[in-house]
């Protein structure tokens, strides 16, 4: 990716010191974007380099004037709608507006699993990730690798079918439903959704009344041409891509949570580098509200800004027919739904795909407790005049 120019509204009329500082910052982000390689779909995959995004400030010094703690801070995210706020955030220059002289190196993933992996190793500071790989990411390091520190996106996630197959929710008995992968998020809550309809399944194997079938989201189109799925419970573009080749949306998430919303994605960050550079983690935070609301404002430019970025990282655009549904079913907010997380988590804990320490209370659910630090969320949320969001519970201990 090449580096990122300054928003329009905050450059000034350059000289030749300039000049030569952003010609030298240039050949710095194409020398670190070659030296980093790209890998495919999976858990296995390590994440593909977007190089660096420079203003042409001083490394260091803020928006406002006073120097930031980290001369780079390195985020991750994915080509995905469901991390828009990342996507737009980038494309419109509103995270470098706010760090001004630190200096973004963009990584886009594939696969939770992997961007955690990447987090662990210090390949990236902060990252826009689904609830289950935070949630795992959590629990194996004993609650010590990293936390949630805002939200970015609900909504998005559609069980979709073969018409011909399948003409209610009560016909699933029989039927291959397709999911992203084992233990994602839709693995989980198609899982929930089939105990909760009476139908046994394994979880480990998918195998059951309804097999569970674990297939790439790239891959779920072909398979479904080919008859080799029924159906499948997948976040958008996906599930709007299924409907362009003839399926039917037979149930949207939202339906099935109380107020019709649910996290689908967060925003979380290394406690190492929380702990180190609280003043770079704040400044990303407040990327992030200031994206959300220029989402909700200009919902068509941001669309674009997201396809476009999409564009650049895969190669192909998402056509309307599957961008317009898709980018209208996803809701970008800065509240975490902390409450979500939780059930999200118990899900998980029933299905046998997460072992999770319970809570001392009886009766309680699996214990997150410390997964979520907020203060400097609702900081940047206090001094845009709004009022502060919730843990669940499930705060800094």
């Amino acid at each position: 990716m090449a580096p990122t120019p300054a928003p329009p509204h905050t450059r000034t009329r350059p000289n030749l010191g300039r000049i030569r500082r952003a010609a030298a910052a240039a050949v710095a982000a194409l020398t670190a974007a070659a030296l980093l390689s790209a890998c495919g779909y999976g858990s296995k995959a390590e994440g593909t380099s977007s190089g660096d995004a420079n203003s042409t400030a001083a490394a260091g010094s803020s928006a406002a004037g006073g120097k930031l703690s980290a001369d780079t801070v390195k985020i991750g995210y994915f080509a995905n709608l469901t991390h828009g706020t990342a996507l737009v955030g980038l494309q419109e220059g509103l995270f470098q507006k706010e760090l001004d002289g630190t200096r973004i190196r963009t990584q886009v993933f594939n696969a939770g699993p992997a961007e955690i992996e990447a987090l662990n190793a210090g390949s990236i500071d902060i990252g826009w990730i689904g609830p289950s790989p935070a949630i795992n990411g959590y629990t194996k390091s004993d609650g010590k690798s990293l936390k949630i520190i805002g939200g970015s996106a609900s909504g998005g996630v559609k069980l979709v079918v073969n018409p011909d197959r399948i003409s209610s929710l009560d016909d699933l008995r029989g039927k291959k439903i397709a999911t992203p992968q084992l233990g994602n998020t839709q693995d989980v809550a198609l899982l929930n959704y089939l105990a909760g309809k009476g139908y046994k399944v394994d979880a480990s194997s998918g195998a059951g009344d309804v097999s569970v079938v674990r297939t790439d989201n790239k891959v779920t189109p072909d398979a479904y041409k080919q008859g080799s799925v029924d159906g499948a419970w997948v976040p958008e573009p996906t599930a709007s891509k299924l409907v362009t080749l003839g399926a039917k949306v037979l149930l949207d998430e939202k339906d099935v949570w109380p107020d019709k919303k649910f996290v689908i994605t967060n925003i979380i960050v290394s406690q190492k580098f929380l702990r180190e550079h609280p003043d770079v983690v704040e400044a990303v935070l407040r990327g992030s509200v200031d994206t959300n609301a220029f989402i909700k404002a200009n919902p068509d430019k941001a669309k674009a800004d997201a396809n476009e970025a999409i564009r650049k990282e895969s190669g192909n655009a998402l056509e309307p027919a599957v961008l317009d549904p898709a980018w209208a079913d996803i809701d970008f907010l800065d509240d975490p739904l902390a409450g979500t997380l939780q059930a999200e988590a118990d899900h998980a804990v029933t299905a046998g795909l997460l072992k999770l320490p319970r809570s001392s209370s009886a009766g309680a659910g699996a214990n997150l407790n410390g997964i979520y630090d907020l203060t400097l969320l609702n900081k940047v949320l206090a001094a845009k005049g709004q009022g502060p969001v919730a843990d669940a519970g499930l705060g800094t201990r």
